[in-house]
């Protein structure tokens, strides 16, 4: 594998780990709150986010990227 795709595949599982699981904790606080069953239903929430959220990030990344250039009028790397 080129070591920019590869770059690019590992950057959205890890930016993924990070985004979605802040967010699930939020969301899921927020709705639920911290009772007993917080952490299953946070870890549930985070697991069907998770399966959703990685391909999303590997294939809008380089749109957002390309997008972000034109607003700003440079060229992204």
């Amino acid at each position: 594998m080129h070591p920019q795709k590869k770059f690019h595949l590992v950057f959205s599982f890890v930016m993924g780990a990070m985004m979605i699981s802040l967010m699930t904790f939020v969301i899921t606080w927020v709705n639920v709150g911290l009772g007993a069953d917080f952490l299953s239903r946070w870890m549930k929430a985070f697991g069907i986010a998770y399966v959703v959220g990685v391909p999303v990030i590997f294939f809008l990344a380089p749109v957002a990227r390309k997008l972000t250039g034109r607003i700003l009028g440079v060229n992204p790397a």
